[in-house]
């Protein structure tokens, strides 16, 4: 079996981050481990959500694993809450990194615009250093901005999208895909793979209503496919298809939680697409 490695924070209620990643990854025939770099007792969405911040145990929970000769088929990050975090996962690529597999990160810390509030305006530079180490970078239009120093845009050319992708593997990915993106009056995802100088998009329905944690949704069954042998193109389908189906089962029924989707009831949806 092959196994995942993912690193981002845990909430104990709330449908994002590792409380995703952890079983979307596992549905998909992946075993899972995880780096858990702070518990939350709700995701950010609540007010008064406490949070222990666990920044001191990636390191020696990186020894351990070394001593132990674990090794990983994809490392997979999401958000990072500090400086000293990019620091100690650009670390833990050094250790992990082999010729067999690859490192996926989504570099969760903006949009609309906007940082979100817990970084301050140096935190992209740093995070542009984490997704130089990547193979594959998953940021949407706002923190791919950021990252490039290209000025944000709400009504923009395929071109501009095309330069913005090229300007993302020049940080030292070879391949980059654009998130939430409009194509021609269509929603989709755009992705270059600099290796072929090629670029590839898919389009799929936007539904009215929108949740907390369907990026998180989005990145871990993008990896969970690529583990599974498909190709980026096909991946990147596969996401967005199955994070579409959330949105439209959790909204379709009025007894829903309306913080964050039920990503649950469409595992089936998702295996069908895997050929599971």
């Amino acid at each position: 079996m092959k196994r995942i490695v993912t690193i981002q924070d845990i909430s104990c209620v709330g449908k994002c981050s590792l409380t995703v990643a952890l079983p979307i990854i596992s549905a998909m025939g992946i075993e899972t481990a995880i780096v858990p770099t702070a518990v939350l007792s709700t995701h950010t969405m609540f007010n008064n959500f406490t949070c222990k911040d666990l920044t001191d145990q990636i390191q020696p929970i990186a020894d351990h694993w070394k001593s132990e000769n674990f090794g990983f088929d994809a490392i997979y990050t999401g958000y990072l809450g500090s400086s000293e975090q990019t620091e100690l996962v650009k670390n833990f690529f050094d250790t992990f990194k082999t010729n067999d597999n690859f490192i996926f990160v989504d570099p969760a810390m903006a949009d609309n615009g906007k940082l979100y509030p817990a970084f301050d305006e140096h935190f992209p530079k740093l995070m542009a250093k984490v997704c130089s180490k990547a193979d594959i970078i998953v940021p949407n239009l706002t923190e791919a901005c950021l990252m490039t120093d290209t000025e944000y845009k709400t009504e923009y050319s395929i071109d501009y999208l095309k330069d913005t992708l090229k300007k993302l593997t020049d940080l030292g990915a070879e391949k980059a895909v654009l998130t939430g993106v409009y194509m021609d009056g269509k929603y989709g995802v755009m992705g270059y793979d600099s290796k072929n100088d090629t670029f590839f998009s898919y389009c799929h329905e936007r539904l009215p209503k929108s949740y907390h944690g369907t990026g998180d949704i989005f990145s871990s069954t993008c990896v969970g496919a690529l583990a599974n042998g498909k190709a980026l193109d096909e991946s990147i389908k596969i996401a967005a298809d199955y994070t579409v189906e959330c949105i439209r089962i959790t909204s379709a029924d009025p007894n829903s939680n309306d913080y964050g989707v039920d990503f649950e009831r469409a595992v089936p949806y998702l295996l069908k697409q895997l050929g599971k």
